[in-house]
């Protein structure tokens, strides 16, 4: 019998060497590693390397200009360390600092070809780019809402819906709250929109939306809510190996966005999910909110179809259409502004960083609301147009709705 388990164990080796080097073989080298003082060490195993860096979010920015379709734009970008080489080819760098909690993504450079960490198994998809992602959760800092904690959990589906208006089939993100399942109660839906470039998968993996949602619950700060992450790329099925069009590498270039169409088509997404789910169907129990495009949708839904929402989440938000005849969404703006606050809204919250360079555009928007009396709630925090500040805004708006 201890021969036939032997040979078994062989000819698993024999036949089965990667699949057993996935099972058996991790690699040896720990990173990122959380110190005790609050620092944070990197490795990277690369002995023929002639240099490592590391660049993330977690680093003091750095000014850097980018050529955007012939105009020049300054953006805050991740500063840069080195690591140095040890025994074993093994590079590392330690900050010189506390690396205050919050959730981070970082890369190396090696050679100047940048690569994830290959030790670390959460990896973030940002549109094409790859990720290594650092979570530092401490209780009385906000990073703790991004852990998963005991808690109740909500369910998290994948659901496929028919839009006549783009001709597909399309998929949406549902997040239902804890208790959903064994109960009769009809909940109030918020809808959660990406930014461009993103799609349904966005504010789940790197807004850790989910985790905010059931913390904020279970805490009392937050009312049980479903929860709808939409595809805002109306040509766009689902997210990449989602859809039918293969390995198709995602792009912010894809056809009819931000012309009119997805705004047009969204009443077929409240529509199926009042039809699918338990909900409160009704203006007092709606909510929608979306960072930087998903901004730029809010406030074009909140506008045509103010009878549907009753609170309104502008974050990071692009504001305004060079060619308002592309559909008539965008036209006759001022007009449905009036008529959006003379329904009476229960709250539109706008964030944004300081140095987003979508803040002019939103400081300029708040001017026209001042102007007229419109009220509202405004959030201004450090940085630019980065995932960090759109989980905060998200973990700052969600509590205000349904009161």
């Amino acid at each position: 019998m201890k021969k036939l388990f032997i040979i078994a164990a062989a000819l698993c080796i024999g036949l089965g060497a990667n699949a057993q080097q996935a099972l058996f073989g991790p690699q040896g080298v720990e990173s990122p590693v959380i110190n005790a003082d609050g620092t944070v060490t990197f490795r990277y195993q690369a002995p023929k390397a002639v240099k490592v860096e590391v660049t993330g979010d977690f680093l003091p920015t750095q000014k850097v200009e980018v050529d955007w379709g012939g105009n020049k734009m300054s953006f805050d970008a991740p500063g840069v360390r080195e690591l140095k080489e040890g025994k074993g080819g093994v590079w590392e760098y330690t900050t010189d600092f506390k690396v205050e909690p919050d959730m981070y993504t970082y890369t190396f450079r090696v050679d100047g070809n940048t690569v994830i960490d290959n030790n670390n198994v959460f990896v973030n998809r940002d549109i094409a780019s790859l990720t290594s992602v650092l979570l530092i959760p401490e209780a009385g800092y906000r990073s703790d809402l991004y852990a998963i904690h005991d808690v109740p959990h909500g369910t998290v589906s994948k659901i496929w819906y028919h839009s006549d208006v783009a001709g597909l089939n399309r998929r949406l993100t549902v997040y239902t709250p804890a208790g959903y399942e064994t109960s009769k109660t009809k909940y109030p839906v918020l809808y959660v929109l990406h930014g461009i470039g993103g799609d349904e998968d966005a504010w789940v993996t790197q807004g850790r939306a989910t985790q905010i949602l059931d913390n904020l619950i279970a805490r009392g700060e937050a009312k049980p809510m479903i929860v709808v992450f939409t595809n805002g790329n109306i040509s766009q099925e689902a997210a990449p190996l989602e859809n039918s069009t293969g390995y198709t590498r995602p792009t912010m270039q894809l056809p009819n966005t931000m012309e009119g169409t997805f705004e047009t088509s969204f009443p077929e997404i409240v529509k199926f999910i009042d039809s699918r789910y338990r909900t409160v169907a009704k203006k007092a129990s709606r909510a929608v909110c979306g960072l930087s495009m998903g901004g730029f949708h809010t406030l074009y839904l909140s506008l045509n179809y103010p009878q549907l929402f009753n609170y309104s989440g502008m974050f990071s938000a692009a504001i305004g259409v060079n060619d308002t005849s592309i559909s008539p969404i965008y036209q006759d703006f001022d007009a449905k502004l009036a008529k959006y606050y003379a329904l009476k809204p229960a709250l539109l919250w706008i964030g944004c960083g300081k140095t987003d360079f979508l803040y002019q555009a939103n400081k300029d928007f708040m001017k026209k609301l001042d102007d007229n009396g419109f009220r509202y709630t405004y959030m201004e925090t450090e940085g630019g147009h980065i995932w960090k500040n759109w989980r905060i805004y998200l973990s700052e708006f969600v509590p205000l709705l349904f009161k």
